[in-house]
C-alpha cells in the first residue's frame, strides 16, 4: 500500500523523500523552514556573489544563465538583468523541440542578451534516448545530463566562472538534509541528482554503435578543467523565494508564451512547453513510483496554501499518469519515429518498468488497464 505525506500527496516512494513520525514529508518540512529565512539578508548574500564575479573592465560576461525557454529559466535571466549583470545564456537543445519551445527561446534572445544554443548530433541523441529509456527507464536521459554539462563546459571554455542556477531540485521537492542545504553546484551534486539513474556516460561506449567522440556533449570537465578555470554554480533559488507560478507570472509579462489549455498529464499549462517526450518522461515516473507531473504541481500549488489536500487529491486522480498518447498535440507514433520505436514494443517496455506493487493487477498478476490503456494505482490516500 501507498503512504503518502499527510500534509501534500506525495507518496513515500519517491526517491530521496523521507516521512517523519508524524507523517510529514522532507519536502513539506523543508519549505515550512522558508519562513525561519531572512530573505533580505540572502538577497544581500546574492548581490555581494554577483559583484565578486562581475566583469570588472566589461571585457567578459558576469555569468551564465543555463535556459531552457521555459517559465523559470525566463525568470532566471530578467533577475539577472534586473540585477545589473551582463549574462551568456546557454542552451543545450532539447531533444524533441516543440514549437512553442522555439518561439520561447527566440523570446529570451529578445529580451536583450548574448545567446548561446548547443544542438548535440540529432543521430546520436536518439540512440541515446533509446538507450535511456530501455535501460533505465528514462527517454530523457541524455537531455538531462546535457543541462548540466553544456554551461559548464561552456564556463569553462569562455572563462565565466560563475554559473547561476534556478532551484536546487533537493530543497525545493525533499532529498537529502546535506544536499537541501547546498547552494553550490559541485561534481559531487551531479552525479548524485543530476539525472544519471546510475547510468555513467562512460557506460554507453559500444551501445548501438556509439563511440567516445559522440559523447563529448555528455561528458563533464575534468575537476582539473574545473578547478582551473575556477567554475563555481549558485542556485538562485537559495537566495530568492522560489515559486513556480510567479515564475510564469514573471515570464509572462517578459513575453513567455503558454498553451490555451492544461498539458497532457498536468494540472497547468505553463511548463514543460517544450519537449514532445516529456509525457514519455513524466509517465514512466508514475510507473515505476506511482505518482507524475500532476502530483509534482499539485503539492507545490497546496504547500502555498493555493488549494486544499482535497483539491490536490481530485487533480492527481484526474489527470496523473495517464498513457501517453500524445503530448503538446504531438501523436505518440511520431513521438517514437526517431527511436525506431513501435507503439507496441514501447508498451511491452512500459510494462517492463512497472512497479506491479503499486497497481491493480487481476488474478494471473497482469496489469489491468482500461481501454486508454491507464493504469490504477491501489490507493489514492492513505485512508483507503
Amino acid at each position: 500500500m501507498l503512504k503518502y505525506c499527510v500534509r501534500c500527496v506525495m507518496p513515500h516512494t519517491k526517491p530521496d523523500l523521507h516521512f517523519d513520525d508524524e507523517g510529514v514529508c522532507s519536502a513539506c518540512r523543508s519549505f515550512e523552514k522558508r519562513t525561519d529565512i531572512d530573505w533580505d539578508v540572502r538577497r544581500a548574500e546574492l548581490v555581494t556573489i554577483l559583484d565578486r564575479y562581475r566583469s570588472k573592465d566589461g571585457s567578459s560576461w558576469d555569468c551564465i544563465v543555463p535556459v531552457s525557454g521555459g517559465k523559470d529559466s525566463t525568470y532566471q535571466v530578467v533577475r539577472m538583468l534586473q540585477l545589473g549583470m551582463n549574462p551568456l545564456c546557454v542552451t543545450a537543445t532539447t531533444c524533441d523541440l516543440s514549437d512553442i519551445g522555439r518561439k520561447n527561446i527566440e523570446n529570451i534572445k529578445s529580451l536583450g542578451v548574448d545567446y548561446i544554443e548547443f544542438s548535440p548530433n540529432k543521430k546520436v541523441r536518439a540512440k541515446l534516448n533509446r538507450i535511456g529509456l530501455t535501460q533505465v527507464g528514462d527517454i530523457s536521459w541524455p537531455e538531462h545530463v546535457g543541462i548540466f554539462t553544456i554551461p559548464v563546459k561552456a564556463a569553462v571554455q569562455f572563462g565565466v566562472p560563475l554559473i547561476v542556477w534556478g532551484e536546487n531540485s533537493q530543497n525545493e521537492y525533499g532529498g537529502p538534509a546535506a544536499a537541501s542545504e547546498n547552494n553550490v553546484l559541485n561534481r559531487r551534486w551531479l552525479e548524485e541528482f543530476g539525472g544519471l539513474l546510475g547510468m555513467r556516460v562512460s557506460d554507453l561506449v559500444g551501445m548501438e554503435g556509439i563511440e567516445r567522440r559522440h559523447l563529448v556533449p555528455y561528458t563533464y570537465p575534468s575537476d582539473d578543467e574545473l578547478k582551473q578555470a575556477g567554475v563555481t554554480g549558485i542556485f538562485l533559488g537559495y537566495y530568492i523565494p522560489w515559486d513556480g507560478y510567479s515564475n510564469a507570472l514573471i515570464a509572462q509579462a517578459s513575453g513567455f508564451s503558454t498553451l490555451s489549455t492544461t498539458i497532457e498529464g498536468s494540472i497547468v499549462n505553463y511548463e514543460n512547453l517544450d519537449n514532445h517526450q516529456t509525457g514519455i518522461h513524466d509517465y514512466f515516473k508514475f510507473l515505476k513510483f506511482g505518482f507524475g507531473r500532476a502530483t509534482d504541481i499539485a503539492c507545490l500549488h497546496l504547500r502555498r496554501g493555493r488549494i486544499t489536500r482535497q483539491d490536490a487529491m481530485e487533480m492527481v486522480a484526474r489527470h496523473d499518469g495517464k498513457f501517453p498518447w500524445a503530448y503538446l498535440g504531438k501523436p505518440l507514433e511520431q513521438i517514437l519515429e526517431p527511436l525506431d520505436l513501435s507503439v507496441e514494443e514501447f508498451v511491452k517496455i512500459c510494462d517492463r518498468f512497472t512497479n506491479k506493487k503499486i497497481f491493480k493487477v487481476n488474478a494471473r498478476n497482469e496489469l489491468i488497464k482500461d481501454r486508454h490503456g491507464n493504469l490504477t494505482k491501489i490507493n489514492y490516500d492513505n485512508n483507503e
